[in-house]
């Protein structure tokens, strides 16, 4: 891939953590959307292939690393994505109160970034469905989207 793919890779990574912490601060239809601790462990999920991508721009020698930790990071987020998805359709699989909710919350960073970090809403929560999919059901479409155009261009040879 070329240098300003992985950039574009990485503002779409961005792009999507912001969404998402305009859904948490503004709201939509009048309900804000508390983050739930999957859906923190999804930004990370994005993050983290915001980071892998950059690194894959600034250091030529090691992109192949970074494409690859940038894979795990798609994957990881898929799989976080998937099983909030599942979730969402067995409602009586959740307890309520997350015990997730309570490790995420201890981190030092959620103490320093809590309206990106801190785990505040129910992982089956059925909140408004935007354009027709619910908020983890889109995280799932891009992480897979992602992970795929992240997959096939890691085994393309580069000219």
């Amino acid at each position: 891939m070329k240098r300003s793919q992985y950039l574009f890779l990485s503002l779409i990574s961005l792009g999507l953590v912001a969404f998402a912490v305009i859904l948490q601060q503004v709201g939509y239809q009048g309900v804000s959307f508390l983050p739930c601790p999957l859906c923190i462990l999804q930004r990370v999920g994005y993050l983290g292939i915001a980071v892998a991508c950059v690194m894959a721009a600034s250091f030529n020698p090691l992109r192949k690393l970074f494409h690859a930790l940038a894979i795990l990071a798609a994957g990881y987020g898929a799989a976080v994505a998937g099983h909030h998805v599942w979730l969402l359709s067995h409602p009586g699989a959740s307890c309520g109160i997350d015990p997730l909710e309570l490790w995420i919350n201890q981190f030092q960073v959620v103490q320093g970034l809590p309206w990106l970090f801190k785990a505040d809403g129910l992982c089956s929560a059925q909140l408004p469905a935007i354009l027709g999919l619910q908020v983890p059901e889109w995280s799932l479409l891009w992480f897979s989207v992602l992970l795929i155009v992240l997959v096939v261009t890691f085994f393309k040879k580069s000219r």
